[in-house]
């Protein structure tokens, strides 16, 4: 990859640097790219998880369940008849309990946990981050300071601002987190308002653990991967990214190259790019405002074939 080392501001996300930094190769079945784990979906917005996940098929994710409210489960698996979809319980308003027992095998087995697209309770997704820690520090190694040997979590939505209040209990994640926040839950995540994302996303990333992406600004802890910078620039992008579900599809994205083997900042950085692509393509096709966050992901496959010659 270009650009390792630059300590002069982020280094510059572009085609070029992406294509000397390429993504692991495809293997030869399913098991080979990856699984991924989506655990949101309230009875109300359950299409958030399915925008997730269906932007994780479409980075080349292998397998993908959605671990949804139970009375959307049906109705997802449905909708997208290649995940496979599990209902959680739920309250009687439709929010996603923190329930941890019919998922417990998928989350042993996933290479990366997508959690937040569709929560809607923001105490129940402290509840439920707080139940899944409690369940990896339980495990034999799990408790490891560097959170070795578990799949990666990526965070979106609800659960950014229910992550502040488990901060204290992250050991089992730390070095595996991926967090995609916007600037209001960035700045719910630093603990005041955002002045300058290039240097208050650093913060995040040392105060978390975590590779960031926001913005189009990615940034991971020093020391994570020292091979690689610690601070990236998207060089594209358009302003019709900002519609409803569009995050939902950046994180999904990110969640499926994770799954694939990338590192973290491979994986936001990637996801990013091609995110803030197709939203480029789509505006040239339909014009710069109205393009649909779904569209999104199906741009995906044909941006990462450009780029992988």
């Amino acid at each position: 990859m270009s650009g390792r080392g630059e300590s002069s501001g982020p280094t510059l996300v572009a085609p070029s640097l992406l294509r000397d930094w390429p993504l692991p190769a495809p293997g030869e079945d399913k098991y080979s790219r990856g699984s991924v784990l989506v655990v949101g979906g309230a009875r109300a917005t359950p299409g958030a998880a399915l925008l997730a996940g269906v932007s994780a098929l479409r980075a080349g994710a292998g397998k993908l369940t959605l671990a949804v409210a139970g009375s959307v489960a049906v109705q997802l698996g449905v909708a997208l008849p290649e995940c496979g979809a599990i209902g959680l319980p739920e309250t009687p308003g439709g929010s996603v309990k923190p329930e941890l027992d019919s998922i417990s095998s998928y989350l042993d087995r996933a290479d990366t946990v997508l959690v937040g697209p569709g929560l809607d309770d923001e105490d129940l997704a402290r509840e439920l981050l707080q139940a899944m820690l409690n369940r990896e520090a339980g495990r034999d190694g799990a408790s490891d300071a560097d959170g070795a040997g578990g799949p990666a979590v990526v965070l979106d939505a609800y659960a950014l601002g229910a992550l502040v209040h488990v901060e204290d209990q992250l050991g089992p994640w730390r070095g595996r987190l991926i967090l995609t926040p916007n600037p209001t839950e960035a700045a719910i995540l630093l603990g005041r308002d955002v002045a300058d994302l290039e240097k208050d996303l650093p913060e995040i990333s040392a105060r978390f653990d975590a590779v960031v992406s926001c913005q189009g600004l990615i940034t991971q802890p020093p020391g994570l991967n020292p091979d690689e910078p610690e601070l990236w620039k998207i060089t594209t992008g358009y302003g019709g990214l900002g519609t409803s579900g569009s995050g939902d599809v950046l994180a999904g994205a990110i969640a499926g190259l994770r799954a694939r083997g990338t590192t973290g900042a491979q994986a936001a950085c990637w996801g990013t790019h091609l995110h803030a692509a197709a939203a480029d393509r789509l505006a040239s096709r339909l014009g710069p405002l109205g393009f649909l966050a779904r569209e999104l992901a199906d741009e995906l496959p044909a941006l990462m074939l450009e780029l992988s010659v």
